[in-house]
């Protein structure tokens, strides 16, 4: 079959195999790749609406015993640069959050082995209670794992407290690329690929909305990256639905241990568009603008993105890897319109929200 006719079947909706992916991937022109996941994209969400969430990201502790290699922002335990923030310093955070519109609130650290489950089910008890109209999308497969093994309980047991607790969906944080050679040299102490798997199966399963996520441009192969879509894939064909999203995103190495070249936005669009051609059962792309930059996410919206992510009032750990981009709705809104598109609040389930007002010009 020749390269354009996969591209035309994969723009269709046709499922890619595997060699496939990877052919249009290192092969098709850029334009033309792209052009197939716009079409797939109008085909799968019609019409001029991009969405986005108000939404803030809590990095509640740096203390991490893992040490992945790419992160620039934990620090081992016992050192002096380490912190944990109190409940009352969370729920802080949470209420700056909510009087600024937020509705998701994602509260992720390292994987501090001092925190027992209690420390957590007890916090979002008190951000339920307190703060009833934001959704707790928070902590990672990694956060999940160490709580399981601090407290000696099944995954399958903690994501039940958990979620009793007032945590209603999981993040894809911390998937990278789920290849085993891969995590080997950039995360040895992490979770295997089939541990992130098992994790997002289980709380699937207990009927909690996962995002999928892949971290690209550190030691990967092009092949790789294709292998990790077939993950996601296959997963989600267990559980239609299950997985929300899939967001994308290139690793920044200015100020980590890991070397490696930051990738260029000409990489960023062709993983953008294989990624919604090849993830034929994923409805949304997000277009993750915090390592590229606002420009690039807004190029990105021809690219196969229907969503362009959230305002992340704060965040730690990408900007202290190198990122400093950052934007206010009002700027988000700006380049959703000025791409032609037209911008539309929704919540961390993708149902939109019409009673929120959109940005002022000036917020």
């Amino acid at each position: 079959m020749s390269l354009a006719d996969v591209l035309d079947r994969a723009a269709a909706g046709g499922r890619l195999t595997f060699d496939e992916g990877v052919r249009l991937y290192t092969q098709a022109p850029l334009h033309e790749l792209g052009a197939a996941a716009y079409y797939r994209r109008m085909q799968l969400h019609p019409g001029s609406d991009v969405t986005y969430v108000i939404d803030t990201t809590i990095n509640y502790t740096n203390v991490c015993n893992v040490h992945c290699t790419f992160c620039a922002f934990y620090r081992h335990e016992g050192s002096r640069e380490g912190y944990t923030m109190s409940h009352d310093e969370v729920l802080e955070h949470v209420r700056f959050a909510a009087d600024q519109g937020a509705t998701q609130i994602m509260i992720q650290g390292g994987v501090n082995p001092e925190l027992p489950l209690s420390w957590f089910t007890e916090l979002f008890r008190k951000v339920s209670e307190r703060f009833p109209k934001v959704d707790i999308h928070s902590l990672s497969v990694s956060e999940v794992l160490g709580l399981a093994k601090v407290e000696g309980r099944s995954v399958e047991e903690t994501l039940r407290a958990l979620k009793e607790a007032g945590m209603k969906s999981l993040p894809g944080a911390g998937a990278e690329i789920l290849v085993d050679r891969v995590r080997k040299r950039i995360s040895a102490r992490k979770v295997a690929p089939d541990g992130w798997i098992e994790v997002m199966r289980q709380a699937q399963c207990l009927g909690m909305p996962t995002t999928a996520t892949m971290m690209f441009g550190s030691v990967e192969t092009k092949e790789e990256r294709i292998e990790h879509l077939e993950v996601i894939r296959r997963l989600q064909d267990e559980h239609a639905g299950g997985f929300t999203a899939f967001i994308p995103w290139y690793y920044v190495p200015h100020n980590t241990y890991l070397r490696g070249n930051e990738a260029s936005g000409y990489e960023y669009l062709r993983v953008l568009a294989v990624s919604r051609l090849y993830l034929d059962n994923v409805a949304h792309l997000q277009a993750s603008w915090l390592t590229p930059g606002l420009k690039m996410g807004q190029i990105a919206l021809f690219y196969g993105c229907d969503d362009m992510g959230g305002t992340i009032i704060e965040e730690k750990v990408v900007k202290l890897a190198g990122s400093t981009n950052e934007a206010t709705r009002a700027q988000l809104e700006r380049v959703i319109r000025d791409a032609g598109f037209n911008p539309v609040i929704r919540d961390t389930y993708w149902n939109l929200r019409p009673e929120m007002p959109l940005a002022t010009a000036n917020a």
